[in-house]
């Protein structure tokens, strides 16, 4: 009778028999799988060290970058481009053919416009009105049995009396035979002219005079019954003639 030789199955213990050679199935899944397990240690180690290590990051990462800096590179672009000046074009020169031969405005307001008229002050006349606005009281000739020898104007006391015409001052002081306070004007003519009564003399006897100048002003010194200017024409000295027709054949027009 044969003898039923042992089945081996997975849980059947890899140790045989004595005398009988092992079988190297388990071993080898041993083997392998001890292997595989040292490989994943070993790929586990290298990732480690490369992310530890510097390296060029990936194409990804590069690509990103360089987009940014295209980017940033326009933008700067863009800037610069903006804040540049721009110059305008110059504007063509009109040729020869296009110049209009009329004057231009500006000329022709220039040949238009007129001169303006100088000014100038009216020269003063050689003889002139002695107190200008007074009232005639009296005229050249007799009176109460004497001789008037001169023209009587009156207006307020303190009335400037003026100088017939241009002269020196001879006299200038109290004329003594009732004239009060008096001023005689030499005026070269072989005339000379009174100015009687004043209250104030203004001149200095060797002044030159102006016609029309300020030599004092009206009063009522000497005998006179109230402030008047008593205004005598000499041809010669003390010679009195009479003062109206003298001055009106000079322009100036006492009243008489």
């Amino acid at each position: 009778m044969q003898e039923d030789s042992p089945v081996q199955n997975e849980n059947t213990p890899d140790t045989a028999p004595a005398g009988r050679p092992q079988r190297p199935g388990r071993r080898n899944r041993l083997i392998v799988l001890g292997a595989a397990a040292l490989v994943a240690l070993g790929l586990g180690g290298v990732a480690v060290a490369t992310a530890g290590t510097d390296h060029p990051a990936p194409a990804t990462v590069s690509l990103d970058a360089q987009s940014r800096a295209e980017a940033a590179d326009r933008a700067d672009r863009s800037v610069r481009e903006s804040s540049t000046p721009v110059t305008p074009a110059a504007s063509p020169t009109p040729s020869p053919s296009t110049v209009s031969a009329s004057p231009t405005p500006a000329k022709t307001a220039t040949a238009k416009a007129k001169p303006k008229p100088k000014k100038t002050t009216r020269p003063t006349p050689a003889w002139v009105d002695p107190m200008p606005g007074a009232a005639v009281t009296s005229c050249y000739g007799q009176r109460w049995g004497t001789l008037h020898a001169g023209i009587d104007l009156a207006l307020p006391s303190g009335t400037p009396i003026r100088a017939a015409a241009a002269g020196t001052v001879t006299q200038a002081g109290d004329a003594s035979d009732g004239y009060g306070n008096s001023v005689f004007i030499d005026h070269g003519n072989g005339y000379l002219t009174h100015y009687a009564h004043q209250s104030r003399i203004a001149v200095t006897v060797g002044q030159k005079v102006k016609a029309g100048q300020v030599i004092g002003y009206e009063g009522a010194t000497g005998d006179a019954t109230g402030p008047h200017l008593h205004f005598e024409v000499h041809q010669g000295m003390w010679n009195q003639i009479d003062p109206a027709p003298f001055m009106r054949a000079r322009g100036v027009d006492l009243g008489c």
